[in-house]
C-alpha cells in the first residue's frame, strides 16, 4: 500500500513538473480516480479471514438447524443477518426496523411455509437510483429424520457471510465520505435450494425497478476447493459463470480487478454454453439474467461434502475465501463508482 502511494505521488509530481517546464501537452492526471483506487484497497482489507471464520462458525452451526426454508432455523438465520446489519449501521431499504421482504406461503409449492429475503442498503452519493446488487442465498436443506443437521457451511454460508464482510467495507467507505456513487443492495435470498424462490420473488416484486439494476454479483459456494484444483499449483482459483453473457464490459472489469488486486486463476469451464451441469441456470443470478441484467456467479465447484452433513465450517479454506470475497468487493467497487453505467451488449446473443 505504501509503495503504491509513493509511486502514484511520484507520477503526479513528475507530470506536474513537466507541465510547468515544457510546452509538451501531457494528459491530466485524474487524482479523484487514483484516490478511489487506493481507497478500494484500504476497504477491501477489512475483509479478513478471522471475521469470516467467526461469522461462519455461528451461521453454519447447529443452532440454525440447517436453515431450511420457512422453518425455525431459517428464521433464526434471518434474524442473525438483520442483527449484523443493524450493528454495522447499515439500514434496510424497506425503512425502519424492517429488513425482511416477506414471501407468502402461497408463492411456494410443496407445502413450504412462508419465508423472507433479508435486505440491507447503502445509498449512492451521486447516482442513488442505479442499483448494484450483491446476492447470496442463506437457506440450506435443514435436518434429516434422525435429527442430523445439514449445516451448509460452504453452501451457502460462505456466500452469506462474505456479503456481511463486503458490506462492512462499503459502509466504512461511506462513513469516510468515499461513496459508493451508485447504491448497493445486499440481498440475502431464501428458498434457493427449493427452486430459486427468493430471487424469483424479488425480481417479480423488486424493491427497486429492475430497469435501474446495474448488475447482480451472486456468491454461491466460495469456501472450498473441488477435485479439479486440489494440486497446490491449481488451488488459487474461482469459477466465474455468466460474466460475459450480457455485458462484455462487466467481464472486462472483473478481469481487470483480478489482474490488479486478487490474482486468482479465473476458471470459465462452467461458463461454456454447452456445459452439461448448466450451473448458469442453477443459482439466484439467473432470475436477474432473465431480465437482461448483467451477472457474475462466483463458485468453487462441487466437492465431496456437497449437500451432506459434512459440509461444516472447519473444512472451509478461509484465506482463499477471503481472496474470492475481495474479488467481488473490487468488482462491485468499480461498477458502483465508475462514471458510466456498464453497457449491456449481449441481449439476444445466446
Amino acid at each position: 500500500m505504501k509503495n503504491t502511494l509513493l509511486l502514484v505521488g511520484s507520477f503526479i509530481i513528475c507530470c506536474c513538473g513537466n507541465s510547468q517546464n515544457s510546452s509538451t501537452d501531457y494528459p491530466e492526471v485524474d487524482t479523484d480516480a487514483i484516490n478511489m483506487e487506493l481507497a478500494a484497497v484500504t476497504y477491501a482489507e477489512t475483509i479478513t479471514t478471522n471475521e469470516l471464520k467467526e461469522y461462519l462458525y455461528t451461521f453454519a452451526g447447529d443452532d440454525f438447524e440447517g436453515r431450511d426454508t420457512g422453518e425455525p432455523g431459517q428464521k433464526k438465520a434471518a434474524e442473525y443477518l438483520k442483527k449484523q446489519y443493524k450493528r454495522m449501521g447499515i439500514p434496510s431499504p424497506l425503512g425502519g426496523d424492517d429488513y425482511f421482504q416477506e414471501i407468502p406461503e402461497s408463492f411456494f409449492r410443496g407445502g413450504i411455509k412462508s419465508s423472507e429475503n433479508v435486505l440491507a442498503f447503502i445509498e449512492g452519493t451521486e447516482k442513488p437510483d442505479e442499483i448494484v446488487v450483491i446476492s447470496a442465498h442463506y437457506d440450506h436443506v435443514g435436518v434429516d429424520g434422525n435429527g442430523g443437521v445439514f449445516n451448509g457451511a460452504d453452501d451457502d454460508g460462505s456466500g452469506t457471510v462474505s456479503i456481511l464482510e463486503i458490506a462492512q467495507g462499503f459502509m466504512k467507505a461511506k462513513k469516510d465520505g468515499l461513496g459508493p456513487k451508485r447504491s448497493i443492495l445486499f440481498l440475502h435470498v431464501t428458498g434457493e435450494e427449493k427452486g430459486l424462490y427468493g430471487s424469483k420473488y424479488y425480481t417479480e416484486n423488486p424493491v427497486f425497478p429492475l430497469a435501474n439494476t446495474v448488475t447482480d454479483l451472486n456468491i454461491d459456494m466460495i469456501g472450498r476447493i473441488d477435485k479439479n484444483h486440489e494440486e497446490k499449483d491449481k488451488n488459487n482459483y474461482v469459477y466465474l459463470i455468466g460474466s460475459d453473457r450480457l455485458s462484455t464490459e462487466l467481464h472486462d472489469i472483473s478481469e481487470k480487478m483480478n489482474s490488479i488486486h486478487t490474482k486468482l486463476d479465473l476458471d470459465y469451464t462452467y461458463n461454456a454454453e454447452n456445459d452439461p451441469n448448466r450451473f448458469y441456470f442453477r443459482s439466484d443470478h439467473y432470475n436477474f439474467a432473465k431480465h437482461n441484467i448483467p451477472i457474475i456467479f462466483y463458485f468453487n465447484g462441487v466437492h465431496e461434502d456437497y449437500h451432506k452433513q459434512t459440509d461444516t465450517a472447519d473444512k472451509i479454506e478461509y484465506d482463499l475465501m477471503a481472496k474470492r470475497a475481495k474479488l467481488v468487493f473490487y468488482t462491485a467497487w468499480e461498477v458502483a463508482n465508475r462514471k458510466d453505467r456498464i453497457v449491456v451488449d449481449g441481449i439476444g446473443k445466446e
